[in-house]
């Protein structure tokens, strides 16, 4: 992909220095006004990004929904779903996520449901857009979500360990993103709570800037290394 693209660059006539990197690295840079340190996403997918003083850089998660992103906004929309479902069937007991999701999406019945996520022209965005009603859910005391609250919080601490450990990053700062993360204090609250636990020394803080300062910042470090 990146040989592809520096290729439709050149195609362009344009010969001048050139960096294609990944979204992650530009929001990290954005959200520590440096090009170091670690960042967790949890937005519709999920991914943890870091990069060291000595140039080491390692990511977990990203891999796609269908295999991946775990603690995201759309595996919180799947387990909704799956908590309706299984509570319908009498695998659960009676939740309130029921209800919500019904109202959200206009519909009445499992098969309506099913009718919904199999349709062709649904996209892992319809499904990550239920999320929100987990904090709803969550409010009125639900179990289920209170679960699902718990796990999700579990899978993005997860995320975050392999990168802290191969990039000696125990301490210092690590920059949450996403909406998951910054907008829904269940989650947030349980994954502070067991980040604390692993790392103590690890502060957690919201984005200084956001992703295109970072690509700034580090189009400016370039040019700086080319003088």
């Amino acid at each position: 992909m990146s040989a592809r693209l520096t290729a439709k660059v050149r195609e362009s006539g344009y010969a001048g220095g050139l960096l294609i990197t990944g979204d992650q690295e530009t929001a990290l840079s954005g959200a520590h006004d440096s090009e170091y340190g670690m960042i967790l996403i949890a937005g519709t997918g999920s991914i943890c990004y870091g990069r060291n003083e000595r140039g080491e850089t390692h990511r977990t998660g990203g891999c796609g929904h269908l295999i991946d992103d775990e603690g995201s906004g759309y595996a919180i929309g799947r387990d909704l779903l799956s908590a309706l479902v299984r509570a319908y069937d009498g695998r659960l007991p009676e939740t309130v996520i029921t209800d919500l999701v019904y109202g959200k999406l206009g519909l009445k019945s499992v098969r309506d449901i099913i009718g919904y996520v199999y349709d062709p022209a649904r996209s892992k965005k319809d499904i990550a857009a239920l999320a929100p009603l987990l904090t709803r859910a969550c409010e009125l005391g639900d179990p289920a979500a209170l679960g699902i609250a718990q796990r999700s919080a579990a899978s993005l601490a997860e995320l975050v360990t392999p990168v802290a450990e191969k990039l000696a990053l125990q301490t210092g700062a690590l920059a949450m993103a996403g909406s998951v993360l910054l907008n829904n204090v269940y989650i947030r609250d349980a994954f502070l709570e067991l980040l604390q636990e692993r790392y103590p020394e690890i502060t957690c803080i919201t984005p200084k800037k956001d992703a295109a300062n970072g690509a700034v910042l580090m189009a400016l470090n370039r040019l700086r290394e080319a003088k």
